[in-house]
């Protein structure tokens, strides 16, 4: 058994061809997709964060809706960049969030992808410290973020409050006990998959890697899943991980399909660069919906994960990736023993 979500993006663009306009057209789809997800038997929903993007940015109230507008799939991010976060106002976010959602959060963090602006965060309020790097303030806040979530008190009460307060130091409210175990980290490579497992955090791996070795992507992944499976029995933890993986996969079986993906059928791994370094794309799974379960069939990484999130297209509007996700969860996962 999978859990098959979706990950969306949550573009929008002022064009005729877009289903999605405005942030408030992206905004309320998304509702409406996580909504659809659960009635074509999806298991989760899942959103990007990107700031000073035509994309979906401060996530919890979106999560929030979502959540609250759906009773039985997972809601989640995939992933939030921690250079621009605030740890204790996100821990409170989180909790409620993850709380009106009923406990279905999972939330995924990291390091964060190439920024639309030049050192963004620091628009955000927020400086590396001296010998600092941006991933390293990043790992600092999500230090800070995690000891949040265990919610020990640690702060000194007023001894003449405006509220009684309990007894002892205080934690910040509110607070979701099982949401500490329900963080994942965005790894793009082989080590830090080894350092997530440290941290005790689920992985998320994408749809691409920041290293190339030579082999095919799903092969590298799955080396990388292997790696966070081994560092994390070495790290003794008293909890199973879980690891996602991210693919785009569109069944053709109508013309629509065959209109929109039709030219991917041929997609291969794809090599460029980023940040100055090589990275590995994974391809598209695109076909007759035959073809599509021999490939996935040999996708190493697939098999060795518990999840998959499909990176739908969101521009192309709310019916269509519904479309989508149910030729995947009816007839894709079904043929491949994932249902």
């Amino acid at each position: 058994m999978k859990r098959i979500g979706f990950l969306s993006f949550g573009h929008w663009t002022d064009h005729p061809s877009s289903a999605t306009r405005s942030a408030a057209d992206v905004l309320t789809q998304s509702i409406e997709l996580a909504e659809a997800a659960e009635e074509v038997g999806a298991d989760g929903a899942y959103f990007r964060v990107h700031h000073f993007a035509r994309q979906l940015a401060s996530p919890f109230p979106l999560l929030a809706a979502a959540g609250a507008r759906t009773r039985r799939i997972e809601i989640g991010t995939g992933v939030i960049d921690m250079r621009y976060e605030n740890p204790a106002y996100m821990a409170e976010d989180a909790g409620a969030a993850d709380l009106i959602s009923g406990e279905r959060l999972q939330l995924g963090i990291s390091r964060g992808s190439p920024e639309q602006v030049v050192e963004g965060y620091r628009h955000f309020g927020h400086e590396p410290g001296p010998g600092e790097s941006d991933a390293d303030m990043a790992r600092r806040h999500t230090a800070r973020f995690l000891d949040l979530l265990d919610g020990e008190g640690f702060a000194e009460p007023n001894p003449q409050p405006m509220f009684p307060n309990p007894p002892g130091l205080l934690r910040l409210e509110p607070h979701s006990p099982g949401l500490r175990r329900r963080i994942w980290w965005g790894a793009g490579s082989r080590a830090t998959a080894e350092w997530t497992a440290a941290q005790g955090m689920n992985l998320m791996s994408s749809t691409l890697l920041t290293e190339d070795t030579g082999v095919p992507f799903h092969a590298l992944q799955a080396e990388q899943i292997q790696r966070f499976r081994d560092a994390w029995a070495a790290a003794g933890h008293d909890w199973e991980p879980r690891v996602s993986v991210s693919r785009s996969i569109f069944p053709i079986t109508d013309d629509r399909d065959r209109a929109y993906f039709g030219l991917e059928t041929q997609s291969t791994d794809q090599v460029g660069i980023i940040d100055g370094g090589r990275a590995r794309f994974g391809k598209t799974y695109a076909g007759e919906i035959d073809e599509i379960v021999a490939a996935l069939a040999g996708d190493t990484a697939i098999a060795a994960a518990d999840t998959l999130l499909l990176t739908v297209p969101n521009q192309l509007g709310v019916d269509y990736n519904a479309h989508v996700m149910e030729n995947v969860v009816a007839h894709v996962a079904p043929a491949l023993g994932w249902r």
